[in-house]
């Protein structure tokens, strides 16, 4: 369970973490001047970001992710799950009949 909500946080944190990544490796040293002044953290990088829009596209994306998933898995209806079993020695690999 924890690891699903770490997944869908992650994936909800993608566009403003790829938005941070993008505002530091965009700023040459020449425009940020001195790098102590504090202008290269994360919470200043934040001041102006576009969160509105970074938050809209981590639950949109997070939303789709989640609807192919959740429709592209499984068998038909009717269909079973045979587990993996162990026949004359060999493991038998797992299939849905």
């Amino acid at each position: 369970m924890i690891r699903t909500v770490i997944e869908n946080l992650l994936l909800f944190l993608l566009p403003t973490l790829l938005y941070a990544a993008w505002v530091l490796f965009s700023r040459s040293k020449a425009e940020t001047g001195d790098e102590t002044d504090g202008s290269r953290s994360f919470s200043g990088i934040l001041d102006d970001a576009p969160l509105l829009w970074l938050f809209a596209s981590g639950a949109l994306l997070v939303i789709v992710t989640l609807a192919i998933f959740g429709t592209s898995s499984g068998g038909k209806p009717g269909q079973h799950y045979q587990p993996s079993i162990m026949k004359d020695g060999k493991i038998v690999p797992s299939h849905i009949e």
